[in-house]
């Protein structure tokens, strides 16, 4: 076999093979390149927190948009995906709520015209501030309205978090320290979605079976057995977590022992007086303490991790995918901060009086940013977005058949007056 001749001098030069759209998609989410579940919820946290920095409608409608297209894109089947749709639900009702707190007991914040005047109840003296009835304003509905968004969208936030991270996942990223308590904390995050899928599953049992669902009779029917099932797998989980050693500690020194209880207390409280004093603008007071007080935090969880007795099989790995996935839910954050910083008045809607909300482009940009997620991380399994299989193609035509030959019997006893008919014998069918 001889060498392949190089082109000739002038001559076209063979062409590279042109770079697929397929090969730059996220891949299927496996054991190997799963998202880390901590990246989830610094995503979910970092859309919190802008949330909470403004009370524009457009911005928190915004985030809401983004946060449940990343739900929808990136959820997988288990039952606590589900369950995001009610925290929208939640949403709605601390929206009314809020606005309902605010036309009966009142709200400090006038402007507009009066909506409506509602019958006042007098109070006593020492109610100062109070107010049950009176005048409504369009201002104080707006305030209301607006607030409560805001800790709707937060929510929301939350239960993205809630959909997408997987809890038994994150327990194992977690220091020794705090695996108690993160084991607390996993359990009662999985207690909720398991209470709605019972919820439904048995609205669904009694409905079929012409049974109500509604009502004070219905909601008996349906709250005896959640109630039963929760309160069975409860017990079951502590008789299983009990079997299998949780809670279990190693012994460490005395010294050890008090030496982690003074660096963690002292640290967190460090930490604490530090965020404290940011708030504030306590001046050089948080650039000592914030660190000092993390330092030592993190040194206490070190040493109490002596004494968990527990080993990582298989641990997560933090990748480049969840540094993009926490950085999209932190751009808009600092954006936001930067843009209040500026001119507050951008992330706020003025209700004094009220007007059309404003809407500052860079901080609708930066809301955008945290739909990375949905491009980034691995998709759950099954949704690859590749071809299902392909129908069966359809029989081919028969053939026409030879003038003059016999029909032939096919496998199912009848005959195909497409084959022509030869002299070897043909094979018996028996039923």
């Amino acid at each position: 076999m001889t060498p392949a001749r190089p082109p000739a001098r002038g001559g076209r030069r063979p062409s590279r093979p042109p770079i697929r759209l397929a090969a730059l998609r996220a891949p299927e989410a496996d054991r190997s390149n799963a998202l880390h579940s901590g990246a989830w919820w610094l995503w979910a946290l970092g859309l919190a927190a802008a949330a909470s920095r403004t009370t524009d409608p457009v911005l928190l409608a915004l985030i809401v948009a983004v946060a449940g297209h990343v739900v929808a894109a990136r959820r997988t089947d288990d039952p606590r995906a589900r369950a995001f749709r009610f925290f929208l639900v939640l949403g709605v009702v601390v929206v009314l709520v809020r606005v309902l707190f605010a036309v009966v007991l009142g709200s400090p914040v006038g402007g507009g015209a009066v909506l409506f005047t509602l019958p006042e109840v007098p109070l006593p003296a020492w109610a100062v501030g109070v107010s049950l009835g009176g005048p409504v304003g369009a201002g104080a509905v707006l305030f209301a309205a607006c607030d409560g968004l805001r800790m709707a969208t937060v929510l929301v936030c939350l239960g993205a978090a809630n959909a997408l991270a997987d809890p038994a996942r994150l327990l194992k990223s977690l220091p020794g320290a705090l695996y108690e308590v993160g084991t607390a904390v996993v359990v009662a995050m999985t207690f909720a979605p398991r209470l709605v899928s019972d919820l439904v599953r048995t609205r669904s049992a009694q409905r079929l079976r012409g049974r109500p669902d509604h009502g004070l009779r219905g909601l008996r029917r349906v709250a005896l057995p959640v109630l039963e099932g929760s309160l069975e797998r409860a017990v079951a989980l502590a008789a299983a977590m009990d079997t299998r050693g949780y809670g279990r500690v190693a012994e460490v020194p005395p010294a050890v022992r008090r030496a982690t209880g003074a660096l963690t207390t002292g640290g967190l409280l460090g930490v604490c007086v530090g965020v404290y004093a940011v708030l504030a603008d306590g001046g050089t007071a948080p650039l000592v303490l914030l660190p000092l007080g993390s330092a030592a935090a993190l040194a206490g969880l070190w040493l109490g991790g002596r004494r968990s007795v527990r080993t990582r099989h298989r641990p997560d790995r933090w990748g480049a995918r969840a540094w993009l996935v926490t950085a999209s839910g932190w751009v808009p954050v600092a954006v936001f901060a930067l843009v209040a910083a500026a001119d507050p008045a951008l992330v706020h809607q003025p209700v004094a009086p009220p007007d059309w909300p404003p809407v500052a482009p860079v901080a609708a940009a930066a809301a955008l940013v945290g739909l990375l997620p949905a491009a980034v991380a691995p998709l759950p399994a099954g949704r690859s977005g590749d071809p299902g299989p392909t129908a069966p193609a359809p029989p081919p035509p028969p053939r026409p058949r030879p003038a003059g030959a016999r029909p032939t019997r096919d496998a199912v006893g009848g005959t195909d007056p497409s084959r022509p008919r030869t002299g070897e014998p043909e094979p018996e069918h028996r039923p």
